[in-house]
């Protein structure tokens, strides 16, 4: 009887830490897993916080787009007698009485191709003309009591139409001035 128990014993602690080997090893795969999901966490919480980020800047600029037709005449970079009373009316009691925040005039073309009297006047293609639009703003923005301090242009030409250049509709759409302001006060223009 002992030599057949003898065996048993031998095989029996065996079969006892064949358990406690796979509850180890279970602990192992679940620790591995909490770290997995932990920094799946981090990174949540870190894309979070840039998007809180990002929603905070865009709670403090304010954005307006004014109709290129309405402010200039067709073929010229002249700021038009409607287009200043609408600036006046609509945009400098928004700006005058900004002391932080930073205005910038964007202005946008169609693919139009320049005409022959634009070329004349030293306007050889749409981002020459985009921008002289923009500087034709920011002038009458500041002759109007609008810090200069604040003020900036770019001019961006027809290469960022909100429109597809196909029909004279959309072609309007994308002859536009566009002003951002950023910073604080911004929103609340």
């Amino acid at each position: 009887m002992t030599s057949l128990s003898l065996p048993w014993n031998k095989y029996a602690g065996t079969a006892a830490a064949l358990p406690l080997a796979a509850l180890l090893l279970s602990a192992c795969v679940s620790q591995s897993s909490y770290d997995a999901l932990q920094s799946q966490n981090q990174q949540l919480q870190s894309q979070n916080q840039q998007l809180q980020t990002q929603v905070s800047a865009l709670q403090q600029q304010a954005t307006f787009v004014e109709a290129g037709d309405l402010l200039f005449a067709s073929g010229s970079y002249q700021l038009s007698g409607a287009g200043k009373a609408e600036l006046a009316a609509n945009i400098v009691p928004k700006l005058a009485a900004l002391q932080n925040a930073k205005v910038v005039v964007y202005g946008y073309t169609d693919d139009t191709p320049i005409g022959p009297q634009l070329k004349r006047n030293g306007i050889p293609d749409n981002m020459t003309l985009s921008s002289r639009r923009a500087d034709a703003v920011v002038a009458f923005l500041v002759s109007q009591g609008v810090n200069p301090n604040l003020l900036s242009s770019k001019g961006f030409g027809e290469t960022h139409p909100v429109a597809p250049n196909n029909t004279p509709d959309n072609r309007a759409q994308n002859r536009r001035i566009v002003i951002t302001m950023q910073g604080p006060g911004a929103s609340g223009a």
